[in-house]
Parts: C-alpha cells; sequence; structure tokens
C-alpha cells in the first residue's frame, strides 16, 4: 500500500487516483510520464486509511516508510533526522476525488532543535531555518494537536523575531507533547502521517463531501515528498497557476504567487499575494518554464489545469497538476474552444459531456450581469455572477441563520475563509473576503461550486458587528451584494439581468446538431432566446 512517485501503475489515471489519490496520481503522471521537475517522495494510499482507523501505522507500514526514507536519502544526500544535513519532507493529504483545502498538510517534517541549527549551518541561513521551523510548528499544533495557533507575519529580517516566534510556539507544543517528542524526527513524522489520515473524518471533509455528493467512507491517501523551499531568499517563492482564467475562460495564465513563501501562505488568504504575471520580472527563466510547463501540462489532461509549484534559489519545481476547477461560464468557453482547436483531442461531443446540462437547458442561468447599485468598495473578482443577501460574519452565523429560516438571504463576509468555513460557503449566496488573492481558499471552493465571490477587498475594516468602508458603516444583518465578475460591493440590492454567452449558444446548437440526450432538453424558447436570456 505504499508506492514511489516513479513506480508501475497500471489502468487508467482515474485508475491510479482510486490507488494513490488524486495528489498520488498527479506526482506519478508528472514524474514517470513526464518527467518533469518534481521533488521526489511516496504515497502511502488511500485503501491505507480504514487500516489505520482499525490498526493505526502497523510495524510493516512503519519498515516500509524507513525504506522509502533511505531511498531519499541516498537520491538525495540529506538524511532525514540527520543533524548535519537534515532531509526534510511535506506530509499532505489526498483523496481519489479533488477536495481542495479540507484535510491537513503539514510542512518541513523532520526538523527538531537539532536539525534546524543543522539547517541554519548547511544552509548558510538561519532566518530561514527559524522560518522553516516556525511553520512546522505552527502546522503540528494544528493539524496533530488541534490547537488554536494565531498566524505569525514575521519579518525575515530580523532573525531576533524569529527566533522569539519560534520559541513561542516551540513552548506551546512542548506542553502538550513533551520536548523528547520533539527531539525525535521519526515519531513526529509518524504523528503527522496519522494526523492526516484522521483529517479524512474531520468536520470539514465531511461536510464538502455532503454538498459534493462524495462517498462518506471515501479515504485519503498521504504523500510524503522532499521538500522544496520557497521561503529561502529573495529569489524563491510559491504559487498556484491556472493555465487558463477559471472564471472567464480567457486562454491566458491565472494566478498568484507570494516570493520567500510556502505554499500555504497562498491559499491560506492571510497575506497578500502577486499576480502571477509578476514572477516574470522577478524571477523570468523560472517564469517562462513555468508557462512551458503549464501548456505541456494542459495538452496531457486535455483540459484546463492548475498548477502548484516552489521556486527556490530561482530554480522551478512543480508539486501538483490537476484538471482545475472553473465557474459554470468559464466552463462554457473552455470546452468549445477546446474542442475548436486542432492541437486538442476534444471534439464536440466531449466538450458537451464537460459543461452542466441544465445551462444548457435553461434550467440554471449563467452570471448575472450588475446594471446599478451603490458601490462601496472593490476587490478581486474571484467567481463570476453576482449576489445579494444580508451580511453575516461566520460561518456558525451563517448556519444559524438558514436554520431559522430556509430562504434566508445571505452573504459571508470574512478576512479570509478557511476549511472550517465550508458549512458557512455551502448555505450562502456569495463570499466576501477582505484578505487573499484569487488562488486563496475562498476563491478557489466558490468558483468550484459556482458560488459568486469577492476576494482581498482590502479597503474593507472589518470588526466584531459588521465593517467599514469609505466612511459607510454596514452592520452585520444589513443586505449588501456582490459582483464576482467585477469585483465591485455594493450597498443594498442591486438591479441585474441574464447576460448573453455566445459560448452557451454554440454549444446549444452543438447539441441540436448531435441530437444528444443534453441537446433534446434544450427547450425551443432557450434555444431561441437571443440576447437577453
Amino acid at each position: 500500500m505504499l508506492y514511489r512517485f516513479d513506480c508501475e501503475h497500471a489502468g487508467t489515471l482515474a485508475d491510479v487516483a482510486s490507488l494513490v489519490g488524486g495528489k498520488g496520481a498527479s506526482l506519478w503522471t508528472m514524474t514517470r510520464e513526464l518527467g518533469l521537475p518534481t521533488p521526489p517522495g511516496f504515497t502511502i494510499g488511500c485503501d491505507y486509511n480504514a487500516v489505520y482507523d482499525h490498526e493505526g501505522l502497523t510495524a510493516e507500514i512503519l519498515a516500509a516508510i524507513d525504506l522509502e526514507l533511505e531511498s531519499l536519502h541516498h537520491t538525495l544526500g540529506r538524511g532525514f533526522g540527520n543533524p548535519a544535513d537534515p532531509l526534510l519532507v511535506a506530509v499532505r493529504s489526498g483523496a481519489a476525488v479533488s477536495m481542495p483545502g479540507m484535510m491537513e498538510t503539514i510542512l518541513n517534517v523532520g526538523l527538531t532543535p537539532e536539525t534546524v541549527e543543522g539547517l541554519a549551518v548547511q544552509s548558510g541561513n538561519r532566518a530561514f531555518a527559524l522560518d522553516s521551523y516556525r511553520r512546522f510548528l505552527e502546522m503540528f499544533a494544528r493539524a496533530v494537536l488541534g490547537q488554536e495557533v494565531p498566524h505569525r507575519s514575521v519579518d525575515l529580517a530580523d532573525v531576533d523575531a524569529l527566533q522569539a516566534a519560534t520559541d513561542e510556539v516551540y513552548a506551546q507544543v512542548a506542553a502538550a507533547v513533551g520536548e523528547a517528542v520533539l527531539g525525535d524526527a521519526k515519531t513526529l513524522l509518524h504523528m503527522a502521517i496519522g494526523a492526516v489520515f484522521k483529517s479524512r473524518d474531520s468536520e470539514t471533509a465531511r461536510a464538502y463531501r455532503q454538498r459534493e455528493g462524495l462517498p462518506e467512507d471515501m479515504g485519503t491517501a498521504v504523500t510524503v515528498q522532499a521538500m522544496v523551499f520557497g521561503n529561502f531568499d529573495a529569489r524563491s517563492g510559491t504559487g498556484v497557476l491556472f493555465s487558463r482564467n477559471p472564471s472567464t475562460g480567457e486562454p491566458e495564465l491565472t494566478g498568484d504567487w507570494m516570493a520567500q513563501a510556502q505554499g500555504e501562505d497562498v491559499v491560506a488568504g492571510v497575506a497578500a499575494t502577486r499576480p502571477i504575471h509578476e514572477l516574470a520580472d522577478v524571477i523570468p527563466a523560472a517564469y517562462e518554464e513555468l508557462a512551458q510547463v503549464s501548456r505541456l501540462l494542459e495538452h496531457h489532461y486535455q483540459d484546463m489545469v492548475d498548477v502548484e509549484f516552489t521556486v527556490e534559489r530561482g530554480r522551478l519545481w512543480v508539486l501538483q497538476a490537476r484538471v482545475g476547477k472553473r465557474s459554470p461560464a468559464a466552463g462554457l468557453r473552455i470546452a468549445v474552444e477546446l474542442a475548436e482547436d486542432a492541437d486538442f483531442d476534444v471534439d464536440r461531443a466531449q466538450a458537451l459531456a464537460r459543461v452542466d446540462p441544465e445551462l444548457l437547458s435553461g434550467k440554471r442561468s449563467l452570471a448575472e450581469q450588475v446594471i446599478d447599485g451603490k458601490a462601496i468598495a472593490t476587490g478581486l473578482p474571484a467567481s463570476p455572477g453576482t449576489a445579494t443577501g444580508a451580511v453575516v460574519l461566520s460561518s456558525e452565523s451563517a448556519v444559524e441563520a438558514v436554520e431559522a429560516d430556509e430562504q434566508a438571504e445571505l452573504v459571508l463576509v470574512r478576512r479570509e475563509t478557511s476549511p472550517a468555513d465550508v458549512h458557512g460557503m455551502s448555505v450562502a449566496r456569495g463570499v466576501l473576503t477582505t484578505l487573499g488573492g484569487l488562488m486563496s481558499h475562498a476563491a478557489v471552493v466558490a468558483r468550484g461550486w459556482g458560488l459568486p465571490a469577492v476576494v482581498g477587498a482590502e479597503t474593507i475594516e472589518l470588526d466584531e458587528a459588521g465593517f467599514t468602508v469609505g466612511g459607510v458603516r454596514v452592520e452585520a444583518g444589513a443586505r449588501i451584494s456582490i459582483d464576482g465578475a467585477s469585483g465591485v460591493v455594493y450597498l443594498g440590492d442591486i438591479t441585474s439581468g441574464r447576460e448573453h454567452d455566445p459560448f452557451l449558444e454554440t454549444l446549444r446548437a452543438w447539441a441540436r446538431e448531435l441530437d444528444t440526450a443534453a441537446g433534446g432538453a434544450v427547450s425551443e424558447s432557450n434555444s431561441n432566446s437571443g440576447g437577453r436570456q
């Protein structure tokens, strides 16, 4: 039940994903099939999740893990737990069906009080070593111990402040598990793997499976992968990109990145990110290679892809790639343009199969276009469509409001969302955050669900009772509107009308021509509706 990234698998990509999870299948594809620059590692398969639930980490799986760590030592020259030149690993979840951000990730596993000193000496960068250790301790506290740990933003140039922040979280974790545990790299790794397996049963994972109609007993695989470091120096960074715009479908690289950061910084939405095209100005060679990689992956998957990457000291590493979630409107454009592009093997029938049949039939409408309303703020357009509703400031408040009134119209307003907000997002009409970028948790989940969202509205000042922006006070319960296509936030209700979409009309015409089941559902009134539907 343990597989190296480059091992031989039989069957389709879906078969591989059912065995090693979506992340494991992605890493296998990039390593064995495409030869992309991917850090080595191994995956404990999805089936082991049920074993773990009853037996924990068995002697057999622990022995297999030790063998793989030795293999990584031979490949990379660094040893796990070696104080002179430590190997660090990332421990990540990965179910057979993508559940973005719903389960745990723990980075920099292998750091201890002894190995962090070795990393500082070996790298010649004590600030980097301390920052990595602080990050590990914070993730370990949250994922393994279930502790609340405040987000710390520490100046990487201030070694004393980094040391103080590290000491603070170390004391918190040591009080829970003891200093002996924190000095044993393998024990920490085993605890991290266990926490990732357990996270499939978290409230957030259960809520996401329920919202998506996924099997409740669906397990996760656990991937252990050698670390690469986007937080090393000014020529390092991390990010997520889409090969096409996931909101509009335009054929342009779209994404966020952060310099001197690790992957969780981008998706957590707690810090300001930078548009992906700015990477070309800072590390041009890495950007050009990333653009080539995204084109290769898009042609391999025959679809828009999202790609997680890290740049360490100017060198690109690709951490994951998968078919990307997109808004309904983007899905229409992408389906049409891939079918019409001779470089892709997507025919019209396949294009129709990729879109919601209710959009073809007119039972479900596309994004709405704002006509009027009082604009009070602007953020990033994360997921198109408009939403109007009462302001709720927590997911718990959203759920309570819907339990009291099933017809309640709500807009969830948060500084950022996390997997803990899935239940609130699932009942809201739209999501507004004051932090985060286009690849933040709020943006990714909202696009996948077709939920209007505006993120990174930094001029909004949130408090416990509401928010203030531009001299306007908005209390919880007041009605606001958001336009996820433009990023504008409105006070009160807005007037809106449905947009004509030429890609939808093209697909409807194809459906009629092919006489498919979806085409048969297209009513005459919808197919002849013309400009405004």
